[in-house]
């Protein structure tokens, strides 16, 4: 910003220190020639200054007419008339498939006595859509208050890139 202020005014300073030298070379005589001369200097001074002025003033001119054109948004949010309230917009199924339901995350303890934190397999089945495309490697045997049963250990997944929902 500062830089286009200055080249204009750092052009007239040029412009008169070249005129002021002429000036100085000359021997020092008053004549009708020499006053002609300054104000021959001093008029194209004059014409170099608006010459400036004007392209500023294209590339002001320039710069305004641009205008950015928004891009059209692909999903219409639709009030449901029982309800009166926005629905929200779905996700794209590649960001859906791999949120887990944080409901389902429960400590548990393997048939070797050892604790994890891990996903039962039949609340994921109630409230996880792809819960048959999980990896069959991060399954494990587990015991609950409701008997054996079959769970999927919370780490396994995470390195599978699955991730905790945040409801």
């Amino acid at each position: 910003m500062t830089l286009r202020i200055q080249r204009p005014f750092i052009a007239t300073i040029a412009a008169a220190a070249i005129a002021i030298t002429g000036f100085s070379a000359a021997p020092a005589r008053a004549s009708d020639n020499d006053a002609a001369k300054a104000l021959a200097i001093v008029l194209g001074l004059a014409v170099a200054g608006a010459v400036i002025h004007k392209r500023n003033d294209d590339k002001k001119a320039r710069r305004e007419t641009y205008t950015h054109k928004p891009v059209p948004k692909t999903h219409k949010r639709t009030v449901s008339p029982q309800r009166k309230h926005v629905q929200p917009r779905p996700l794209p199924s590649k960001v859906n498939r791999k949120l887990l339901p944080k409901g389902c995350l429960s400590n548990l303890r393997t048939d070797r006595g050892r604790h994890i934190q891990a996903f039962g397999q039949n609340c994921l089945s109630r409230n996880y859509k792809f819960s048959s495309s999980l990896p069959q490697h991060c399954g494990q045997r587990v015991r609950t208050r409701h008997g054996a049963g079959y769970a999927y250990e919370a780490q396994c997944l995470s390195r599978q890139g699955y991730q905790l929902a945040r409801r």
